[in-house]
């Protein structure tokens, strides 16, 4: 078993190439500003020369073929569909959309249905069962030379709905399921192989790309890719707990976190959906706090699933106050129920990395009884440790654990330090349903081995490239009147560094992790005019997309993509639609200093 190393399409001429340049890459080429807001505005010529897209975002070619499949086969006059893995899957995809179809005026009914796949030429007639309520008995145990869809069927109309349940659930298909399904049916060029033409062109590119480790390095004995999915998927949980314990002392093994405390999901966000649902099912009813600004779709599942949100969007000390005071009334009213479900934050904030003062939020909870979930995927359990404060670890595997942009995956610690541990683990495990593809969960695996290792390499270059922007941004000292461009660098170290500092990864004495605990690798830049701001992000040379946490150094306009139809508001909370997000990679630190130079002095002559 050899992985290839693949191009980095970086340069002006890549507008829509997949990054890396493979067919299950997970981001893709948006070059140039003009780029991102023809992309978001459905420009034609853009929009045309996408091959692909961030999954939960862009529905992937394969995905789409196999919708296409079922839409002949199965649709009706004026009808769209999207594929789902499992029934339970396809029963949340339906409740979803049926309920924000009702909010939003469009036609609400949806139907499903089983799609049972055997090889062509099988003349069973049980291979397709279709209804449109309720669900056929599914085997537990599909054979690989087998496969299954739940596919949903709803009003053309509702469409742009629909795409929502797919891209803030992150509960959608992977893009390797829906070529097995292909496959399965025998359609020709599927599994897809590397050799496609799209692929051998972007091998004759000439653009750009830096020396360095792009995707796993080809793989010798010992390092081969593990043989069966539940050996990947274990592998992966003992990883992480290794990762997340401090002290293996005996008095301290039973609030240690161990593999079982751990759960796999297909994506970050399916993790974030299914912490909600948990504590939905589990506890009391109530709404939840979002404190901070978080990634953007994390605000949505919390707001159309339940009770609803309270946002804290600026996340500051006098908005604790506020809620301190909030939860106060609250608990008067009604005393025999916890005035609040949960609270969600992270650690640290995308795109802003900034960290709330969170042993103040824990106090909070542990005073009036609700639960406090930390997506801790920008920090890393590298650098940052939240055991102390966190009932639920939110994390996107997809990014930093994961480093190549290769698979999606995302996961769920129920910390056994808290004391709901019990009933949160026990209710996991008894609903929990398992729908992280094997194939996706050996490439996470594999990618995974080196997490440590790289992200000691990121931590550095990032603080190293901070540190040069941040002494040229008038927030460093730099005067705008002697033509400094950068009014301020958001990272970690220069935002809310106190609340960092406790996060920080140390080690059982209290003292700071030397090999770990770095401040991360992502930052964000704001300019002083929005001239500048195109012209940086412009003249950047590193790989430009969605997505962070990978080898390779990868840029966006991010509040462009984030936020595109609420830059007002965003721009409320501090998030500027000029702002570029830099995800730093293991390249030479020289080299992409020069990039960012280079790019700077753009900006100033813009």
């Amino acid at each position: 078993m050899t992985i290839m190393s693949a191009p980095i399409p970086i340069g002006s001429d890549t507008l829509g190439w997949p990054i890396p340049a493979v067919l299950h890459a997970i981001t893709v080429s948006l070059p140039t500003w003009s780029d991102n807001v023809g992309y978001l505005s459905g420009q034609t010529a853009v929009v045309d020369s996408m091959s692909t897209g961030y999954p939960r975002f862009f529905i992937h070619r394969s995905v789409q073929k196999l919708a296409d499949v079922c839409q002949e086969k199965f649709g009706l006059s004026g009808e769209r569909c999207l594929p789902c893995p499992t029934q339970k899957t396809a029963e949340h995809g339906k409740e979803f959309i049926h309920s924000q179809a009702l909010l939003t005026g469009k036609p609400s009914d949806v139907r499903i249905v089983h799609y049972a796949i055997h090889p062509v030429g099988d003349s069973d007639p049980s291979s397709t069962l279709q209804g449109t309520s309720g669900f056929s008995v599914v085997s537990q145990s599909i054979p690989p030379q087998s496969a299954e869809v739940f596919a949903l069927f709803f009003h053309a109309d509702t469409y742009k709905v629909a795409r929502q349940f797919w891209q803030n659930c992150g509960l959608g298909i992977s893009s390797r399921y829906a070529e097995h399904c292909l496959s399965v049916l025998g359609f020709a060029g599927f599994p897809m192989v590397q050799n496609s033409e799209f692929l051998r062109a972007c091998g004759k590119s000439t653009s750009r790309t830096f020396g360095t480790d792009l995707i796993p390095k080809s793989l010798d004995a010992s390092e081969r890719l593990l043989a069966t999915g539940a050996d990947a998927k274990a592998a992966l949980r003992q990883r992480m707990a290794s990762c997340l314990v401090r002290d293996e002392s005996p008095a301290d093994a039973q609030t240690n976190v161990s593999e079982d405390d751990i759960f796999l999901f297909p994506s970050g966000m399916s993790a974030i959906w299914n912490a909600h649902q948990l504590l939905l099912a589990s506890r009391p009813p109530g709404k939840s706090v979002v404190f901070g600004f978080p990634y953007t779709d994390t605000v949505k599942i919390v707001e159309k699933s339940g009770p609803g949100a309270i946002f804290y969007g600026h996340g500051r000390d006098c908005d604790i106050d506020d809620l301190d005071a909030l939860l106060a009334r609250k608990a008067a009213e009604d005393p025999s129920v916890p005035p609040l479900l949960a609270l969600y934050t992270e650690c640290s904030s995308n795109p802003r990395l900034c960290t709330v003062d969170i042993p103040r939020l824990r106090a909070l909870a542990d005073k009036y009884d609700f639960l406090i979930v930390i997506d801790e995927t920008i920090g890393t359990f590298a650098n940052v440790d939240v055991l102390p404060y966190a009932d639920i670890i939110a994390t996107s595997l997809s990014k930093y654990v994961c480093g190549y942009a290769t698979a999606l995956g995302g996961s769920l610690v129920i910390n056994p330090r808290m004391r709901h541990h019990a009933l949160l683990k026990e209710h996991l495990t008894s609903t929990f349903e398992d729908t992280y593809f094997t194939p996706d969960a050996l490439v996470m695996e594999r990618n995974s081995r080196d997490f440590l290792e790289r992200m000691r390499i990121i931590n550095a270059n990032t603080e190293y490239i901070c540190n040069f922007l941040h002494m040229h941004s008038i927030e460093g000292g730099a005067s705008e009147s002697e033509g400094a461009v950068i009014k301020q660098v958001l990272y970690p170290k220069y935002m809310t560094p106190e609340n960092y500092q406790v996060c920080r990864r140390r080690l059982p004495t209290g003292e700071l992790d030397p090999e770990n605990g770095g401040y991360g690798g992502l930052f964000s830049v704001t300019f002083t005019s929005m001239k500048a701001s195109h012209a940086f992000y412009d003249a950047l040379e590193v790989a430009k997309g969605p997505s962070l946490g990978t080898t390779f150094t990868l840029s966006c306009p991010y509040t462009l993509l984030g936020h595109y139809w609420e830059l007002e508001w965003a721009a409320e909370y501090g998030v500027e639609e000029g702002l570029v997000r830099v995800s730093i990679g293991t390249e030479d630190k020289e080299v992409l200093l020069r990039a960012v130079d280079t790019a700077l002095r753009a900006a100033k002559s813009a």
